[in-house]
């Protein structure tokens, strides 16, 4: 029994060594399969990796783009506010008239038969702070301008406003003068007639600029007043006031002049004023016999209902002896208005207009030269900033030279 317990351990064990070695190639083999698999493992990790960093490396990318994005949309909508608020501190505007003529002249004054688009204007004006404004109109005249051309491009103004206190301003630069009621105001739908009244054309030489500085304001009780200093005229041997405008274009500053308005608008629909205006030499000491020259004006506009009435009175007294000698020392002339507002669209009016730019030479044996005009007309609005005009202008002048007939108009201003 004892001889069989120990050959049955024996095979046993026999078999156990015999069977190690089998055991252990078949661990070995897993341990090949399973590192197989851990380096295919390792490579989908890898691939998920990469795959992995260039996900976060494109969302790192979008995300820089969207904070450019974002900081360009914040860039653009400063930009947008800073455009914003300058278009709401600058202003711009204008005007435009175009005539037709059709005049016929006798006593060796020429007949006129033409269509011009007389001004084409534009207003730029810019608010830098509550107490500091610029202003500004540019001005092309009978459509062309250049060399051998009718026309021309004209700075009318370009000023800055320095607000004071709140009832009295600083201005400087070149600005329309104080003087008379067109000169300041002559947007075609403001006045009657297709063209501006003699007087204050040939008196009073509107359109009429300078360059300089002085203050206008507020006196209190209907009260107001402008003071300026500024460039003068430069009047030739001819005495045209209207051809001594230099328009602030290399003008001769020898002798400036100084120009005040005193005006009251006090009591509702009534404006009364009085400019005067002072210039020492009148040629800017170029011309002999012409020394200084005062202008006095003075205009009531009444408004009552649908009737209003403008009366106008302008004249010059120069110095000089050559001046004088040609009866140009004295210059005047005045004009009454009555006009009927129709309607909102339609208003008529008539105008007498009398001047003589050589008024000092009526007397004795000088030749007259006074100048007289009627004219009778409408305007019609077909909106408050548009206006079609038609008028009849008929004149009665001492030489016999004058210009009869028919003016149309259309003018505009916004």
């Amino acid at each position: 029994m004892k001889n069989s317990i120990k050959k049955s351990g024996s095979l046993a064990l026999l078999l156990g060594v015999l069977a190690a070695p089998q055991a252990s190639a078949l661990t070995l083999e897993d341990l090949a399969k399973r590192l197989d698999a851990l380096e295919a493992k390792n490579k989908q990790l890898e691939q998920e990796n990469s795959q992995l960093r260039d996900a976060v490396a494109t969302t790192n990318d979008k995300v820089e783009a969207a904070v450019i994005a974002t900081e360009s949309i914040a860039d653009s909508a400063s930009g947008i506010q800073k455009l914003a608020d300058w278009a709401d501190k600058t202003s711009i505007g204008g005007y435009g008239e175009l005539h037709y003529n059709n005049l016929s002249g006798k006593g060796g004054a020429s007949d006129k038969d033409e269509i011009d688009f007389h001004r084409f204007v534009l207003f730029f004006g810019h608010e830098f702070t509550d107490d500091i404004r610029f202003f500004s109109e540019l001005e092309l005249e009978y459509s062309l301008s250049g060399d051998g051309k009718d026309g021309q491009v004209q700075l009318e103004q370009a000023y800055i406003d320095f607000d004071l206190n709140d009832n009295h301003t600083a201005r400087a630069g070149s600005f329309l003068l104080p003087v008379g009621i067109i000169n300041e105001t002559h947007e075609p739908p403001t006045f009657y007639g297709t063209e501006r009244n003699p007087i204050e054309k040939n008196i009073i030489p509107a359109t009429w600029w300078a360059a300089g500085a002085g203050a206008h304001g507020e006196l209190g009780a209907g009260f107001s007043y402008d003071a300026y200093i500024h460039s003068g005229l430069n009047v030739d041997n001819g005495f045209s006031i209207r051809s001594g405008r230099q328009k602030v274009s290399k003008a001769k500053a020898n002798d400036p002049a100084a120009t005040a308005r005193i005006k009251y608008t006090g009591i509702p629909g009534l404006e009364l004023a009085v400019s005067a205006q002072h210039q020492q030499n009148m040629g800017q000491g170029l011309v002999a016999g012409l020394e200084s020259g005062n202008l006095i004006e003075t205009h009531a506009i009444w408004s009552t209902g649908p009737f209003t009435v403008k009366a106008l009175y302008a004249a010059w007294d120069i110095d000089g002896y050559a001046v004088e000698a040609v009866g140009a020392d004295k210059q005047e002339g005045f004009y009454v208005e009555p006009s009927l507002r129709l309607s909102e669209k339609f208003g008529i009016f008539a105008r007498f207009n009398q001047w003589d730019n050589y008024a000092g030479s009526n007397s004795g044996t000088a030749k007259d030269t006074e100048k007289e005009q009627w004219d009778v007309g409408i305007n019609y609005w077909p909106h408050e900033d548009v206006v079609i005009k038609a008028d009849y202008q008929y004149q009665n002048n001492d030489d016999g030279k004058e210009q009869n007939g028919l003016n149309l108009g259309i003018g505009y201003q916004f």
